[in-house]
């Protein structure tokens, strides 16, 4: 095994974990993921951090995936603590393995920064959507003002490789516009805990433009 895959599978899993289920990043996704009703899709579901937020009188079926198999272990155990007959898979989103408008919900946390091909995830959960379907967002992603933008520029290429191929620039709103969203009213601040140049924080919920 190299030095690479080693990192991915045994240190990586542990910084995941401990960046992404701070109970201050909980209280950001409690302002999404509860709206999640019906049968729900979930991408990067690794971990499981999403699952104690759901409202579990709302959500019919739960799937999800994420390429990271270390990280499918809890999930899948969270999800048997909530009693949820739960189809979670290994993959990435640029291929979700469900079919055209499978899906009431499309849940995506702390997920669009770290794929390879954004423009290409975001068009796949817009095809397992159901007409009048919502995905429901919450990332980081390319700050707003010049300063923390110029910093995000200079250390992403060093951040991208600890970080599980997590990307410090990209747009958040305007990227899921381009794929064909109307997005309703959104939230957007700095993280108080996290350095300006990590912490653009904008969610919402987002229907597919004309359906």
């Amino acid at each position: 095994m190299g030095f690479a895959s080693w990192y991915d599978e045994t240190i990586l899993p542990k910084v995941v974990s401990f960046g992404c289920g701070s109970e201050d990043l909980d209280r950001l996704r409690h302002q999404v993921v509860p709206l999640a009703k019906g049968a729900v899709f979930e991408l990067g579901c690794g971990g499981g951090f999403n699952q104690q937020h759901y409202d579990s009188e709302q959500v019919t079926s739960f799937s999800g995936i994420d390429p990271n198999g270390s990280l499918l272990a809890a999930a899948r155990e969270r999800a048997a603590e909530r009693g949820w007959e739960a189809d979670i898979r290994e993959g990435k989103g640029e291929n979700i393995p469900f079919s055209d408008g499978a899906f009431d919900t499309v849940v995506c946390t702390y997920t669009l920064c770290s794929v390879d091909n954004p423009e290409r995830v975001l068009s796949e959960m817009r095809r397992v959507l159901k007409p009048g379907g919502r995905l429901l967002f919450l990332e980081h992603g390319k700050a707003p003002d010049p300063g923390p933008a110029k910093w995000q520029r200079r250390i992403e290429p060093v951040w991208k490789r600890l970080a599980g191929n997590c990307h410090l620039t990209r747009e958040v709103g305007g990227s899921i516009r381009k794929a064909g969203f109307e997005i309703e009213p959104i939230g957007q601040t700095y993280f108080e805990k996290a350095p300006r140049w990590a912490g653009w924080m904008e969610w919402g919920a987002a229907r597919r433009a004309g359906a």
